[in-house]
């Protein structure tokens, strides 16, 4: 069952706010709807760790940008640009909540005939993950530049979107 909710294009910043730079993804999706105006064929999600529940929000959509924080075992602060099979390939060695449910809403949509069409990821290794509600000076700095190369990808996607003025 599709929700009403659901756009042709979307974009999901997943996270947990509460563990410092687990919840870049969920900052960087807070930083465009501050600082863009989208088109109506344009959801932003802040997806937080819904898990499986995040399905009633991207069932249906055709392009998905997801934006997270990755543990890919790799120096802090390193960058991610997954898409398509990368990703499953990715979230198959994820233990987190969020994680997890979106490799199986992917899963599901591809072995139920629902899959998305264009799917992207962007994420970055974090600094920290201990508990606390903001992200780390490091991981703060790089909320501009992952709303610009999420900018670019709709740009690719022929979204015209405006900065707020």
């Amino acid at each position: 069952m599709e929700s009403l909710f659901v756009k042709e294009i979307t974009i999901l910043g997943i996270g947990n706010t509460i563990l410092t730079d687990e919840g870049f993804g969920v900052r960087v999706v807070e930083f465009l709807q501050q600082n863009y105006k989208f088109p109506e064929n344009v959801n932003l999600i802040d997806g937080g760790t819904l898990g499986v529940e995040l399905q009633h929000f991207i069932i249906g959509t055709q392009k998905l940008l997801i934006i997270d924080s990755i543990d890919g075992g790799v120096e802090a602060g390193t960058t991610f640009h997954l898409r398509d099979g990368e990703i499953l390939k990715h979230f198959t060695q994820k233990i987190s909540a969020h994680e997890i449910g979106i490799q199986d809403i992917l899963t599901m949509l591809e072995i139920t005939g629902k899959k998305i069409p264009c799917v992207e990821l962007l994420g970055a290794q974090p600094y920290s993950l201990d508990a606390g509600i903001n992200l780390t000076p490091q991981m703060q700095k790089l909320i501009p530049t992952f709303a610009d190369k999420a900018l670019e990808i709709l740009k690719s996607w022929q979204v015209k979107f405006y900065g707020n003025d």
